[in-house]
Protein backbone atom coordinates (compact mmCIF):
# COMPACT_ATOMS: atom_id res chain seq x y z
CA UNK A 1 0.00 0.00 0.00
CA UNK A 2 1.60 3.22 -1.08
CA UNK A 3 0.69 6.89 -1.15
CA UNK A 4 1.27 8.67 -4.39
CA UNK A 5 0.31 12.02 -5.77
CA UNK A 6 -2.37 12.02 -8.43
CA UNK A 7 -3.30 14.68 -10.94
CA UNK A 8 -5.64 16.25 -8.41
CA UNK A 9 -2.88 16.55 -5.86
CA UNK A 10 -4.47 14.10 -3.42
CA UNK A 11 -2.82 11.01 -2.10
CA UNK A 12 -4.64 7.91 -1.06
CA UNK A 13 -3.53 6.10 2.06
CA UNK A 14 -3.55 2.47 3.02
CA UNK A 15 -6.61 2.31 5.27
CA UNK A 16 -5.55 -0.94 6.94
CA UNK A 17 -2.39 0.71 8.25
CA UNK A 18 -4.36 3.44 9.96
CA UNK A 19 -7.03 1.07 11.20
CA UNK A 20 -4.37 -0.98 12.94
CA UNK A 21 -2.83 2.08 14.56
CA UNK A 22 -6.00 3.89 15.54
CA UNK A 23 -8.34 0.96 16.08
CA UNK A 24 -10.88 2.47 13.68
CA UNK A 25 -11.31 2.45 9.90
CA UNK A 26 -10.89 5.49 7.71
CA UNK A 27 -13.68 7.35 6.02
CA UNK A 28 -13.67 8.14 2.31
CA UNK A 29 -10.68 10.24 1.35
CA UNK A 30 -12.78 12.97 -0.29
CA UNK A 31 -13.04 15.87 0.22
CA UNK A 32 -9.42 16.51 1.01
CA UNK A 33 -7.89 18.91 3.52
CA UNK A 34 -4.99 21.29 3.03
CA UNK A 35 -1.61 21.07 4.68
CA UNK A 36 -0.01 24.20 6.05
CA UNK A 37 2.02 26.53 3.89
CA UNK A 38 4.74 28.67 5.45
CA UNK A 39 4.06 32.30 6.22
CA UNK A 40 6.53 34.75 4.66
CA UNK A 41 9.80 35.18 6.55
CA UNK A 42 12.86 37.39 6.16
CA UNK A 43 15.34 34.71 5.15
CA UNK A 44 18.10 37.05 3.95
CA UNK A 45 17.85 39.74 6.64
CA UNK A 46 17.17 42.69 4.33
CA UNK A 47 14.17 43.80 6.37
CA UNK A 48 11.57 42.43 3.96
CA UNK A 49 9.74 39.15 4.39
CA UNK A 50 10.08 36.65 1.58
CA UNK A 51 7.23 34.53 0.20
CA UNK A 52 7.35 30.73 0.21
CA UNK A 53 5.77 28.85 -2.71
CA UNK A 54 6.03 25.08 -2.32
CA UNK A 55 5.85 22.94 -5.46
CA UNK A 56 5.72 19.35 -4.17
CA UNK A 57 4.80 17.96 -7.59
CA UNK A 58 7.74 19.56 -9.40
CA UNK A 59 9.95 17.34 -11.53
CA UNK A 60 13.65 17.71 -10.67
CA UNK A 61 16.43 16.44 -12.93
CA UNK A 62 13.99 14.06 -14.59
CA UNK A 63 12.62 12.75 -11.30
CA UNK A 64 8.82 13.01 -11.22
CA UNK A 65 7.35 14.83 -8.20
CA UNK A 66 10.71 15.07 -6.45
CA UNK A 67 9.49 18.46 -5.24
CA UNK A 68 10.82 21.98 -4.82
CA UNK A 69 10.29 25.19 -2.88
CA UNK A 70 10.41 28.63 -4.50
CA UNK A 71 11.32 31.68 -2.40
CA UNK A 72 10.29 35.06 -3.82
CA UNK A 73 12.21 37.86 -2.16
CA UNK A 74 10.20 40.72 -0.69
CA UNK A 75 10.97 44.37 -1.34
CA UNK A 76 9.45 47.85 -1.08
CA UNK A 77 7.79 47.25 -4.44
CA UNK A 78 6.51 43.80 -3.49
CA UNK A 79 7.38 40.52 -5.18
CA UNK A 80 9.05 39.90 -8.50
CA UNK A 81 9.30 36.47 -10.07
CA UNK A 82 12.80 37.42 -11.25
CA UNK A 83 13.99 37.77 -7.63
CA UNK A 84 13.67 34.18 -6.60
CA UNK A 85 15.50 31.10 -5.41
CA UNK A 86 14.39 27.56 -6.23
CA UNK A 87 15.45 24.99 -3.65
CA UNK A 88 15.39 21.22 -4.12
CA UNK A 89 17.11 18.26 -2.52
CA UNK A 90 19.71 18.62 -5.30
CA UNK A 91 20.57 22.16 -4.18
CA UNK A 92 24.01 22.68 -2.65
CA UNK A 93 23.89 22.45 1.13
CA UNK A 94 20.52 20.68 1.25
CA UNK A 95 20.51 17.14 2.67
CA UNK A 96 19.38 14.24 0.50
CA UNK A 97 18.91 13.77 -3.21
CA UNK A 98 15.89 14.58 -5.38
CA UNK A 99 14.11 11.30 -6.12
CA UNK A 100 10.85 10.31 -7.74
CA UNK A 101 7.80 11.00 -5.56
CA UNK A 102 9.69 12.46 -2.59
CA UNK A 103 7.39 15.53 -2.73
CA UNK A 104 9.85 17.88 -1.07
CA UNK A 105 7.76 20.90 -0.06
CA UNK A 106 4.81 18.80 1.08
CA UNK A 107 4.50 20.97 4.21
CA UNK A 108 6.39 24.09 5.25
CA UNK A 109 6.70 26.35 8.31
CA UNK A 110 8.67 29.49 9.15
CA UNK A 111 10.42 30.63 12.36
CA UNK A 112 13.80 32.00 13.48
CA UNK A 113 14.83 28.75 15.14
CA UNK A 114 18.42 29.63 16.06
CA UNK A 115 17.42 33.21 16.94
CA UNK A 116 20.12 34.84 14.83
CA UNK A 117 17.79 37.41 13.25
CA UNK A 118 17.22 35.42 10.06
CA UNK A 119 14.03 33.43 9.49
CA UNK A 120 14.49 29.71 8.85
CA UNK A 121 12.29 27.42 6.76
CA UNK A 122 11.14 23.95 7.78
CA UNK A 123 10.36 21.75 4.76
CA UNK A 124 9.06 18.19 4.69
CA UNK A 125 9.32 15.46 2.07
CA UNK A 126 6.66 13.11 3.48
CA UNK A 127 7.14 10.39 0.86
CA UNK A 128 10.93 10.20 0.96
CA UNK A 129 12.28 6.63 1.10
CA UNK A 130 14.90 6.31 3.85
CA UNK A 131 16.65 3.62 5.84
CA UNK A 132 13.54 3.63 8.03
CA UNK A 133 11.49 2.32 5.10
CA UNK A 134 9.45 3.21 2.04
CA UNK A 135 7.60 6.54 2.28
CA UNK A 136 9.20 7.09 5.67
CA UNK A 137 9.52 10.84 5.11
CA UNK A 138 12.06 13.49 6.07
CA UNK A 139 11.98 16.99 7.57
CA UNK A 140 14.69 19.55 6.79
CA UNK A 141 15.50 22.96 8.27
CA UNK A 142 16.81 25.42 5.70
CA UNK A 143 18.83 28.00 7.59
CA UNK A 144 18.49 31.70 6.81
CA UNK A 145 21.50 34.00 6.36
CA UNK A 146 22.77 37.01 4.41
CA UNK A 147 22.55 35.02 1.18
CA UNK A 148 19.19 33.50 2.01
CA UNK A 149 18.53 29.79 2.47
CA UNK A 150 21.84 28.22 1.49
CA UNK A 151 22.25 25.29 3.89
CA UNK A 152 20.11 22.75 5.66
CA UNK A 153 20.05 20.01 8.28
CA UNK A 154 17.53 17.26 8.98
CA UNK A 155 15.28 16.80 12.02
CA UNK A 156 15.27 13.02 12.44
CA UNK A 157 12.36 10.74 13.28
CA UNK A 158 13.00 8.61 16.36
CA UNK A 159 11.46 5.33 15.21
CA UNK A 160 10.12 3.60 12.13
CA UNK A 161 6.87 4.90 10.71
CA UNK A 162 5.37 6.24 7.50
CA UNK A 163 4.80 9.76 6.19
CA UNK A 164 6.93 11.68 8.66
CA UNK A 165 6.30 15.32 7.79
CA UNK A 166 2.69 15.19 6.65
CA UNK A 167 2.48 18.52 8.43
CA UNK A 168 4.92 20.74 10.32
CA UNK A 169 4.58 23.70 12.68
CA UNK A 170 7.25 26.04 14.06
CA UNK A 171 7.31 28.85 16.62
CA UNK A 172 10.02 31.01 18.18
CA UNK A 173 8.89 33.08 21.17
CA UNK A 174 12.06 32.93 23.23
CA UNK A 175 15.20 30.95 24.01
CA UNK A 176 15.37 27.24 24.70
CA UNK A 177 12.06 25.41 24.95
CA UNK A 178 10.16 28.54 23.91
CA UNK A 179 11.28 27.73 20.36
CA UNK A 180 9.83 24.53 18.91
CA UNK A 181 9.23 22.51 15.75
CA UNK A 182 6.39 19.97 15.77
CA UNK A 183 6.13 17.26 13.11
CA UNK A 184 3.17 15.00 12.24
CA UNK A 185 3.39 11.46 10.86
CA UNK A 186 1.69 8.10 11.03
CA UNK A 187 3.89 7.00 13.93
CA UNK A 188 2.86 10.04 15.96
CA UNK A 189 4.47 13.42 16.56
CA UNK A 190 8.06 14.55 17.04
CA UNK A 191 8.75 17.69 19.05
CA UNK A 192 12.10 19.50 18.79
CA UNK A 193 12.90 22.36 21.15
CA UNK A 194 15.79 24.80 21.31
CA UNK A 195 18.43 25.88 21.46
CA UNK A 196 18.84 25.16 17.75
CA UNK A 197 22.00 25.70 15.72
CA UNK A 198 22.58 25.80 11.99
CA UNK A 199 24.93 22.84 12.39
CA UNK A 200 21.86 20.74 13.16
CA UNK A 201 21.87 20.53 16.94
CA UNK A 202 18.80 21.15 19.10
CA UNK A 203 18.02 21.08 22.78
CA UNK A 204 15.68 18.13 23.03
CA UNK A 205 13.68 15.77 20.83
CA UNK A 206 10.57 14.06 22.18
CA UNK A 207 8.55 11.42 20.35
CA UNK A 208 4.85 11.01 21.21
CA UNK A 209 3.35 7.79 19.90
CA UNK A 210 0.38 7.84 22.29
CA UNK A 211 -1.57 9.70 19.59
CA UNK A 212 -0.65 8.18 16.24
CA UNK A 213 -1.80 8.49 12.62
CA UNK A 214 -1.44 12.27 12.65
CA UNK A 215 -2.20 14.54 9.72
CA UNK A 216 -2.00 18.02 11.24
CA UNK A 217 -0.08 19.96 13.91
CA UNK A 218 -0.09 23.49 15.33
CA UNK A 219 1.57 25.46 18.15
CA UNK A 220 0.26 28.27 20.35
CA UNK A 221 0.34 29.58 23.92
CA UNK A 222 -3.25 29.02 25.07
CA UNK A 223 -2.76 29.93 28.75
CA UNK A 224 -0.19 32.71 28.29
CA UNK A 225 2.30 30.62 30.22
CA UNK A 226 5.18 31.63 27.98
CA UNK A 227 5.66 28.20 26.43
CA UNK A 228 4.14 26.65 23.29
CA UNK A 229 1.19 24.32 23.64
CA UNK A 230 0.97 21.49 21.12
CA UNK A 231 -2.01 20.60 18.95
CA UNK A 232 -2.19 17.38 16.96
CA UNK A 233 -4.95 16.25 14.60
CA UNK A 234 -5.38 12.68 13.40
CA UNK A 235 -6.32 11.44 9.97
CA UNK A 236 -9.99 10.77 9.31
CA UNK A 237 -11.73 8.36 11.68
CA UNK A 238 -14.90 6.44 10.87
CA UNK A 239 -16.92 7.81 13.79
CA UNK A 240 -16.10 11.46 13.08
CA UNK A 241 -16.48 13.84 10.13
CA UNK A 242 -12.71 14.36 10.25
CA UNK A 243 -9.98 13.40 12.70
CA UNK A 244 -9.64 13.71 16.45
CA UNK A 245 -8.12 16.90 17.91
CA UNK A 246 -5.79 16.81 20.93
CA UNK A 247 -4.24 19.69 22.88
CA UNK A 248 -0.99 18.77 24.64
CA UNK A 249 -1.63 15.05 24.09
CA UNK A 250 -0.42 12.56 26.64
CA UNK A 251 -0.90 8.82 27.19
CA UNK A 252 -4.56 8.21 27.96
CA UNK A 253 -5.43 11.82 27.11
CA UNK A 254 -8.90 12.66 25.87
CA UNK A 255 -9.63 14.40 22.59
CA UNK A 256 -11.31 17.78 22.37
CA UNK A 257 -15.05 18.08 21.81
CA UNK A 258 -15.11 18.47 18.05
CA UNK A 259 -12.92 17.28 15.22
CA UNK A 260 -11.31 18.28 11.94
CA UNK A 261 -8.26 17.99 9.73
CA UNK A 262 -6.22 21.20 9.98
CA UNK A 263 -5.42 23.54 12.89
CA UNK A 264 -4.22 27.13 13.23
CA UNK A 265 -3.73 29.46 16.20
CA UNK A 266 -4.06 33.18 16.99
CA UNK A 267 -5.73 35.63 19.38
CA UNK A 268 -9.16 36.11 17.80
CA UNK A 269 -10.77 38.08 20.66
CA UNK A 270 -7.73 40.12 21.69
CA UNK A 271 -7.64 39.00 25.33
CA UNK A 272 -3.95 38.06 25.19
CA UNK A 273 -4.59 34.32 25.08
CA UNK A 274 -3.98 32.38 21.88
CA UNK A 275 -7.08 30.67 20.49
CA UNK A 276 -7.33 27.44 18.51
CA UNK A 277 -9.16 27.14 15.19
CA UNK A 278 -9.70 23.80 13.47
CA UNK A 279 -11.00 23.28 9.95
CA UNK A 280 -13.47 20.39 9.57
CA UNK A 281 -14.24 20.33 5.83
CA UNK A 282 -15.75 16.85 5.70
CA UNK A 283 -19.41 16.03 6.12
CA UNK A 284 -20.85 13.33 8.37
CA UNK A 285 -20.57 9.90 6.79
CA UNK A 286 -23.74 8.78 8.50
CA UNK A 287 -26.58 10.28 10.50
CA UNK A 288 -25.78 11.11 14.11
CA UNK A 289 -22.05 11.66 13.68
CA UNK A 290 -20.42 15.01 14.29
CA UNK A 291 -19.93 17.50 11.44
CA UNK A 292 -22.12 19.64 9.20
CA UNK A 293 -23.15 19.99 5.58
CA UNK A 294 -20.52 21.87 3.58
CA UNK A 295 -17.89 21.89 6.31
CA UNK A 296 -17.14 24.10 9.29
CA UNK A 297 -14.50 25.78 11.43
CA UNK A 298 -14.40 25.18 15.17
CA UNK A 299 -12.89 27.75 17.55
CA UNK A 300 -11.74 27.17 21.13
CA UNK A 301 -10.84 30.29 23.12
CA UNK A 302 -7.69 30.28 25.23
CA UNK A 303 -7.77 31.29 28.91
CA UNK A 304 -5.65 31.35 32.05
CA UNK A 305 -6.43 27.64 32.32
CA UNK A 306 -5.66 27.00 28.67
CA UNK A 307 -8.21 24.99 26.68
CA UNK A 308 -10.13 22.44 28.71
CA UNK A 309 -10.63 18.93 27.30
CA UNK A 310 -14.41 19.26 27.54
CA UNK A 311 -14.62 22.86 26.32
CA UNK A 312 -17.36 23.32 23.73
CA UNK A 313 -16.04 25.12 20.64
CA UNK A 314 -17.75 27.89 18.70
CA UNK A 315 -18.94 26.57 15.32
CA UNK A 316 -18.64 28.68 12.16
CA UNK A 317 -20.18 27.68 8.83
CA UNK A 318 -21.36 29.43 5.70
CA UNK A 319 -24.80 29.51 7.34
CA UNK A 320 -23.42 31.56 10.26
CA UNK A 321 -24.97 35.04 10.28
CA UNK A 322 -22.76 37.47 8.36
CA UNK A 323 -20.68 34.82 6.57
CA UNK A 324 -21.04 35.03 2.77
CA UNK A 325 -22.67 32.17 0.87
CA UNK A 326 -24.50 29.20 2.27
CA UNK A 327 -23.53 25.71 3.38
CA UNK A 328 -23.80 23.35 0.43
CA UNK A 329 -22.84 19.76 -0.07
CA UNK A 330 -19.07 19.22 -0.46
CA UNK A 331 -18.03 22.90 -0.28
CA UNK A 332 -15.13 21.79 1.98
CA UNK A 333 -15.41 24.98 4.07
CA UNK A 334 -12.45 24.69 6.45
CA UNK A 335 -10.25 22.81 3.98
CA UNK A 336 -7.57 25.48 4.39
CA UNK A 337 -7.00 27.69 7.40
CA UNK A 338 -4.92 30.60 8.68
CA UNK A 339 -5.35 32.89 11.70
CA UNK A 340 -3.74 36.35 11.45
CA UNK A 341 -4.51 40.04 11.98
CA UNK A 342 -5.32 41.28 8.49
CA UNK A 343 -6.68 44.74 9.34
CA UNK A 344 -4.26 45.66 12.16
CA UNK A 345 -6.97 46.07 14.81
CA UNK A 346 -5.17 43.84 17.31
CA UNK A 347 -7.53 40.94 16.66
CA UNK A 348 -6.62 37.89 14.61
CA UNK A 349 -8.96 37.11 11.73
CA UNK A 350 -9.84 33.62 10.52
CA UNK A 351 -9.04 32.91 6.86
CA UNK A 352 -10.95 29.91 5.56
CA UNK A 353 -10.48 28.06 2.28
CA UNK A 354 -13.42 26.31 0.61
CA UNK A 355 -11.60 24.66 -2.30
CA UNK A 356 -14.70 22.78 -3.48
CA UNK A 357 -17.06 25.72 -3.47
CA UNK A 358 -19.08 25.97 -6.70
CA UNK A 359 -18.91 29.58 -7.90
CA UNK A 360 -20.60 29.13 -11.24
CA UNK A 361 -18.08 26.40 -12.01
CA UNK A 362 -17.82 23.12 -10.15
CA UNK A 363 -15.19 23.11 -7.39
CA UNK A 364 -13.78 26.46 -8.51
CA UNK A 365 -13.14 27.42 -4.88
CA UNK A 366 -13.47 30.38 -2.51
CA UNK A 367 -11.67 32.03 0.41
CA UNK A 368 -13.59 33.64 3.28
CA UNK A 369 -12.24 36.04 5.93
CA UNK A 370 -14.06 36.13 9.29
CA UNK A 371 -12.88 39.15 11.32
CA UNK A 372 -11.95 38.74 14.97
CA UNK A 373 -14.20 40.32 17.61
CA UNK A 374 -13.61 41.29 21.23
CA UNK A 375 -17.21 40.54 22.17
CA UNK A 376 -20.26 39.11 20.49
CA UNK A 377 -20.73 36.42 17.89
CA UNK A 378 -18.24 35.97 15.07
CA UNK A 379 -19.40 36.31 11.48
CA UNK A 380 -20.28 39.98 11.16
CA UNK A 381 -18.21 41.82 8.56
CA UNK A 382 -17.03 38.61 6.90
CA UNK A 383 -16.08 38.79 3.22
CA UNK A 384 -15.00 36.42 0.48
CA UNK A 385 -12.79 36.21 -2.60
CA UNK A 386 -13.02 34.00 -5.66
CA UNK A 387 -11.21 34.07 -8.98
CA UNK A 388 -14.26 35.92 -10.32
CA UNK A 389 -13.99 38.75 -7.77
CA UNK A 390 -13.41 42.04 -9.61
CA UNK A 391 -9.70 42.86 -9.66
CA UNK A 392 -8.46 39.30 -9.19
CA UNK A 393 -6.69 38.06 -12.33
CA UNK A 394 -7.82 34.96 -14.21
CA UNK A 395 -11.26 33.41 -13.87
CA UNK A 396 -12.72 30.52 -11.93
CA UNK A 397 -12.79 27.22 -13.78
CA UNK A 398 -14.05 23.79 -12.85
CA UNK A 399 -11.75 21.96 -10.41
CA UNK A 400 -9.40 24.93 -9.86
CA UNK A 401 -9.75 24.55 -6.06
CA UNK A 402 -9.00 28.22 -5.27
CA UNK A 403 -8.33 28.15 -1.53
CA UNK A 404 -6.26 24.96 -1.47
CA UNK A 405 -3.87 26.71 0.94
CA UNK A 406 -3.88 30.18 2.52
CA UNK A 407 -1.15 32.21 4.23
CA UNK A 408 -0.71 35.77 5.48
CA UNK A 409 2.38 38.00 5.70
CA UNK A 410 3.64 41.53 4.97
CA UNK A 411 6.19 41.34 2.15
CA UNK A 412 6.67 45.06 1.35
CA UNK A 413 6.98 46.32 4.96
CA UNK A 414 4.08 48.74 4.73
CA UNK A 415 2.44 47.24 7.81
CA UNK A 416 -0.45 45.84 5.77
CA UNK A 417 -0.18 42.06 5.42
CA UNK A 418 -0.76 40.39 2.09
CA UNK A 419 -3.03 37.36 1.64
CA UNK A 420 -1.66 34.38 -0.31
CA UNK A 421 -4.11 31.91 -1.85
CA UNK A 422 -3.25 28.84 -3.89
CA UNK A 423 -5.30 26.74 -6.31
CA UNK A 424 -3.88 23.28 -6.88
CA UNK A 425 -6.08 22.52 -9.91
CA UNK A 426 -5.20 25.65 -11.88
CA UNK A 427 -3.76 25.06 -15.36
CA UNK A 428 -4.01 21.27 -15.34
CA UNK A 429 -2.76 21.01 -11.76
CA UNK A 430 0.40 22.97 -12.34
CA UNK A 431 -1.10 25.18 -9.62
CA UNK A 432 -0.93 28.92 -9.01
CA UNK A 433 -0.69 31.40 -6.14
CA UNK A 434 -2.58 34.70 -5.90
CA UNK A 435 -1.15 37.59 -3.90
CA UNK A 436 -3.77 40.03 -2.61
CA UNK A 437 -2.25 43.32 -1.40
CA UNK A 438 -2.82 44.45 2.15
CA UNK A 439 -5.19 47.37 2.54
CA UNK A 440 -6.39 49.68 5.30
CA UNK A 441 -9.18 47.33 6.31
CA UNK A 442 -7.64 44.08 5.07
CA UNK A 443 -6.52 42.45 1.82
CA UNK A 444 -7.93 43.85 -1.39
CA UNK A 445 -8.49 42.40 -4.82
CA UNK A 446 -7.33 45.66 -6.43
CA UNK A 447 -3.72 45.28 -7.53
CA UNK A 448 -3.68 41.54 -6.88
CA UNK A 449 -1.59 39.27 -9.06
CA UNK A 450 -1.27 35.60 -9.92
CA UNK A 451 1.99 33.65 -9.94
CA UNK A 452 1.90 30.59 -12.17
CA UNK A 453 4.23 27.63 -12.24
CA UNK A 454 5.61 28.70 -15.60
CA UNK A 455 6.40 32.20 -14.34
CA UNK A 456 8.79 30.79 -11.71
CA UNK A 457 10.59 28.41 -14.01
CA UNK A 458 8.63 25.15 -13.97
CA UNK A 459 8.07 23.89 -17.54
CA UNK A 460 5.72 21.03 -16.62
CA UNK A 461 2.39 20.83 -18.36
CA UNK A 462 0.67 19.28 -15.35
CA UNK A 463 0.97 18.32 -11.67
CA UNK A 464 3.54 20.87 -10.44
CA UNK A 465 1.09 21.89 -7.69
CA UNK A 466 2.61 25.30 -7.10
CA UNK A 467 1.35 26.59 -3.77
CA UNK A 468 0.76 23.17 -2.23
CA UNK A 469 -1.77 20.38 -2.30
CA UNK A 470 -4.48 18.73 -0.28
CA UNK A 471 -4.04 15.43 1.50
CA UNK A 472 -6.84 12.95 1.79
Amino acid sequence: MTNRLGRRGCWRSGALVVAAVMGAPLLSAAPAAAVHGAVPGDFNGDGYRDAVLPAPGANVAGKRAAGAVVVLYGSKSGLSTSRRATITQNSAGVPGTAETDDEFGGATATADLNRDGYADLVVSAPFEDTARGKDAGTVTVLWGGKKGLTSGTDLPAATAGSYYGLDVAAISTGPGVKTEVLVAGYQGSMSFTGPFSRSGTYGQAVENTATAALQGVALGDFNRGGFPDEVVVTVRLSDLSGGAVYVNPDPGGEQQRGNGLIAATGDVNGDGYTDLAVGDPDEPGRAGTDGVLGGRVLLWYGSAQGIARDAKPVQLTQNTAGVPGSSEKEDAFGGALAVADLNRDGLADIVVGSPREDTGKRNAGQVTVIPGRRTGALGGGAYAFTQDTAGIPDAGEAEDAFGTTVAVGDINKDGKPELFVSAEGENNYTGAVWVLPGGTSGPTAKGSRVITAGSVGFPQRDSTLLGGYRVG
